[in-house]
């Protein structure tokens, strides 16, 4: 089937020569094969590319001039991510990870919605895959209208951030100003806030197109609360700094108190100080306003604000 338009499905390698060859099977096995596939090896230590080659050269050498393996010294996956944007020439980009899978069909579906309806998003459910079990998440609808509560919610655990089940226009992205991520935590969160506020029109495919592993150990979700909750705030506090000067008008204007109180609570719960890298974290909180729109709670949300006016060091130890 041919389709009006084209995708790149983009895939950061690093450390995954355990679930490598799984992956490479399930996405050049698609029922729709007219994919430009892009693999940003971010500096793997391990046999990742090697395995990535063989199942190329074994099985799929017909697709060898729509792949192209990017190799970089390892610079972290948002890195990695906005390397392969760079790389892309498909009218639309998805994300995918190499230690999980598409269903078969998810390409097809997506593309013949993206001709259907020409939009800016199109979004579908994932399952996580336990081993022994799985676990479907379906997110909520939301359209153009509802994108901002869509960005709220998904700052406030409510719905899913993950760029794995966005398709998005790959101009969203080229035609606006977007920053990257400083880090690897809750950078999906980071980069799809933005896409999805310039958007014009969203698009919900009620289907369960991804297969999200549970079992790596190695992945980020494995590490301990206090160094996610630490990254997690650097990074946000890092998107917010970007828009600070005119949040009113930014993608991150409904969830910018929320993100002041976030890190505020991470820094006394955790004691880590957060104001070498942004000295105008204080004042901000002083001047925030509290909400039960928050993820942060009202208890901790008045807890960190009576710490930022009475006692400003228990956020610079």
């Amino acid at each position: 089937m041919k389709f009006k338009h084209t995708l790149s499905l983009v895939t950061c390698v690093y450390g995954v020569e355990e679930y490598i060859e799984q992956y490479a099977h399930s996405v050049f096995d698609q029922t729709c094969t007219d994919i430009e596939y892009i693999f940003v090896n971010d500096g793997t230590k391990d046999n990742s590319i090697q395995i990535l080659e063989r199942v190329i050269d074994e099985h799929y050498a017909h697709l060898r001039s729509n792949i192209t393996i990017f190799n970089q010294t390892n610079q972290g996956l948002p890195l990695a991510r906005k390397s392969g944007i760079s790389l892309a020439k498909g009218d639309y980009i998805l994300f995918a990870d190499p230690d999980d899978w598409l269903s078969p069909n998810a390409v097809e579906e997506i593309l013949t919605k993206a001709d259907e309806t020409d939009a800016d998003i199109i979004y579908f459910n994932l399952v996580k895959e336990y081993g022994h079990r799985q676990s479907i998440k379906r997110e909520k609808h939301y359209t153009a209208e509802t994108k901002e509560l869509w960005i709220e919610n998904i700052f406030n655990y409510k719905s899913f951030g993950y760029c794995v089940t966005k398709c998005f226009r790959r101009s969203l992205y080229t035609d606006n100003t977007i920053y990257t991520p400083i880090l690897g935590m809750h950078e999906d969160i980071y980069l799809m806030s933005q896409i999805i506020f310039y958007a014009k029109s969203i698009v919900q495919m009620p289907k369960v197109l991804y297969h999200y592993r549970k079992t790596n150990k190695d992945s980020m979700c494995s590490q301990s609360s206090s160094t996610r909750h630490i990254a997690s705030s650097r990074n946000l506090l890092n998107l917010y700094q970007n828009y600070m000067q005119d949040i009113a008008n930014s993608p991150i204007r409904r969830v910018a108190n929320g993100i002041l109180f976030r890190a505020g609570w991470h820094a006394l719960l955790h004691g880590y100080n957060f104001t070498k890298e942004y000295p105008w974290l204080v004042d901000a909180i002083r001047n925030a306003q509290m909400s039960t729109r928050y993820q942060a709670t009202l208890p901790q949300q008045m807890l960190v604000k009576v710490a930022a006016k009475i006692s400003p060091k228990l956020f610079c130890r």
